[in-house]
C-alpha cells in the first residue's frame, strides 16, 4: 500500500499534524494531483474552525494548489489532459453543473460549489484528488510557489478589476496591500489605472510605490480616506480587499459619480452605508467571489506576460502549523506557501 503525507487539524481550531494516508485512485471526471505548493490562506480559517456548514475533521485545508497531474480518471484523457501536465486549482474546486447559476454559465457562484478543504481534502498534503472541472493550466513562466497564491488570491484580485466598471486611465483605489492588495495594486497598476493604495501607517508608502502605486493614502494620518480620494478626483472603483467593515465604509464617500465599491475583504460585521450615500451620487456596492479555472489560467496568463508574482514566504509541509499560525496572526510576508 503507497502512502502520501498530510496536515491536518483532528478538531475546531486544532493543531496541524502530520499524518499518512493511503493514495486513492481518482474516480470518473477527476485527477490525482502530485502537489508542488499550496499557499496558506486567510479563508482556510473558516474550516480550520469548522466555522462553516459540512466541514468535517480531520480537516486538510488548503485551496491554492499547484502541481503536476500523476493520474487520470475515465473521461479525462479525452477533455486534452494528459500526466505531467501543471495545474493549479483554488477556490473554485469544481461545479455541479446542474443548478440555475450553473446553466446559465455563472460556475463561481454554483448553489453547490466544491472548494479544496470543504467539500474534499485540500491541498494541505503532497497529494490531492480534483474534479476535471477545476483544473487551470499553469504557464512556464510560473513557478509552482508562484502559481499556487494566484488561483485564490490572485484570480479574486484579477477578477475583481477586470470586472469593474473602471476603465484605463480612471482613479482606482486598493484598500489593503496585504496578501491581496498587494496583488490587487500591481494588476490595477498594469490595467492602466491610476493607482491610490490605502492602508495604516505612513510607513507603507515606499512599498506601495515599489508596488506601482502612484498615491499612497494613510487611512491613520487624520485626514479621512473619502476627503483623500476626493482630492485626488474620487475613485471609480474601490477593491476593498481588507477585511475590516470599518475601514471599507470609509471608503464609500470616496467614490466619484457612479462609482463602484467592490468587496472581496470578508469580514462578519455589517458595512455602515446609507441608502443617501448611494443614491444621490449613483454609487454601487458589489461582493465578487473568486473565479473559475479559466479565470485562474487568464490571471496567470496576465501575471506571467506582465512580471506580476506575489510576494512568498516557502516553507516545508512539516511546519504547516507554524505557517498556519504565522497567517493567522498577521505576520505573513504576503504569503505563507507549503512546498513539500
Amino acid at each position: 500500500m503507497s502512502t502520501y503525507r498530510a496536515a491536518q487539524v483532528t478538531a475546531p481550531n486544532g493543531t496541524f499534524e502530520l499524518v499518512e494516508r493511503e493514495v486513492r485512485q481518482p474516480g470518473p471526471g477527476h485527477v490525482r494531483i502530485a502537489v508542488e505548493a499550496c499557499g496558506v490562506c486567510h479563508s482556510d480559517a473558516l474550516f480550520v474552525s469548522g466555522g462553516v456548514p459540512g466541514v468535517s475533521f480531520p480537516e486538510v485545508p488548503g485551496h491554492e494548489i499547484a502541481g503536476r497531474l500523476e493520474e487520470l480518471g475515465e473521461g479525462v484523457r479525452e477533455r486534452g489532459w494528459q500526466e505531467g501536465d501543471r495545474v493549479a486549482v483554488g477556490w473554485f474546486g469544481g461545479s455541479c453543473g446542474h443548478c440555475r447559476p450553473c446553466r446559465e454559465g455563472d460556475f463561481i457562484v454554483c448553489q453547490n460549489l466544491k472548494v479544496p478543504g470543504w467539500t474534499y481534502d485540500g491541498g494541505f498534503g503532497e497529494k490531492v484528488i480534483a474534479p476535471v472541472d477545476a483544473l487551470a493550466r499553469i504557464p512556464d513562466a510560473l513557478s509552482p510557489s508562484d502559481a499556487g497564491p494566484m488561483a485564490c488570491a490572485g484570480v479574486t484580485t484579477y477578477n475583481g478589476l477586470r470586472r469593474s466598471s473602471a476603465r484605463p486611465g480612471d482613479l482606482v483605489a486598493v484598500l489593503g496591500i496585504g496578501g491581496l492588495g498587494h496583488l490587487g495594486v500591481q494588476y490595477a497598476v498594469a490595467m492602466g489605472f491610476e493607482t491610490v493604495a490605502i492602508a495604516r501607517g505612513a510607513g507603507k508608502a515606499d512599498f506601495a510605490k515599489r508596488l506601482g502605486a502612484h498615491h499612497y493614502v494613510d487611512s491613520t494620518s487624520g485626514t479621512p480616506v473619502a476627503e483623500a480620494l476626493q482630492s485626488l478626483g474620487g475613485a471609480k472603483v474601490v477593491l476593498a480587499t481588507a477585511g475590516n467593515s470599518e475601514a471599507i465604509t470609509a471608503t464609500v464617500d470616496g467614490l466619484s459619480h457612479r462609482g463602484e465599491l467592490v468587496v472581496i475583504g470578508a469580514d462578519t460585521a455589517p458595512l455602515g452605508i446609507s441608502p443617501t450615500q448611494l443614491l444621490m451620487a449613483g454609487r454601487v456596492v458589489r461582493g465578487h467571489p473568486s473565479g473559475t479555472s479559466q479565470d485562474v489560467e487568464d490571471t496567470m496568463a496576465f501575471s506571467a506576460l506582465h512580471g506580476i508574482r506575489p510576494m512568498t514566504e516557502n516553507v516545508p509541509l512539516d511546519d504547516a502549523d507554524e505557517a498556519y499560525q504565522k497567517m493567522l496572526s498577521g505576520g505573513a510576508r504576503f504569503r505563507m506557501v507549503l512546498t513539500g
